[in-house]
């Protein structure tokens, strides 16, 4: 079966058993899928010593392109087999300094989806549910 025939979900869940790669977007921001369904993914983030600014703290990138990743994969979940998605808006808002080299725990949902947006959005958080930063997203919908 081709990547093309698959639903969003099928795919996600491929990546999650490691039977279809992950991408390499999850090397640069160590991240890996630890639930996934339809509407909802959680996944396990750490930011490291790659990821500092210029004042030894995680960049606020880090957060940013984290909650891009669950919000997305949120709207990736419920794509039918042959369509896409890309984002047009993402809010942030970070909340506290992320921890170095602390795995932590990002989630994503989705909010609505109509026939050409979707709206999710995501928390990173640790595990006692201390928040890091949350976020929004909106994504158009492609063929």
């Amino acid at each position: 079966m081709s990547i093309l025939d698959m639903t969003g979900l099928e795919i996600l869940k491929a990546m999650m058993a490691g039977d279809l790669p992950h991408p390499p977007m999850a090397d640069t921001m160590p991240s890996r899928i630890d639930h996934i369904e339809e509407g909802f993914v959680r996944f396990i983030v750490r930011a490291d010593k790659r990821h500092l600014n210029p004042m030894g703290g995680v960049h606020g990138g880090f957060s940013a392109t984290i909650m891009d990743t669950i919000t997305g994969v949120a709207v990736h979940s419920v794509m039918e087999a042959g369509k896409a998605y890309s984002t047009i808006n993402l809010n942030v808002k970070m909340i506290r300094p992320v921890p170095l080299d602390t795995d932590l725990i990002a989630e994503g949902v989705l909010i609505n989806r109509s026939r050409r947006l979707a709206v999710s959005e995501g928390k990173i958080m640790d595990k006692n549910g201390k928040i890091f930063a949350s976020g929004s997203a909106t994504c158009m919908i492609l063929d």
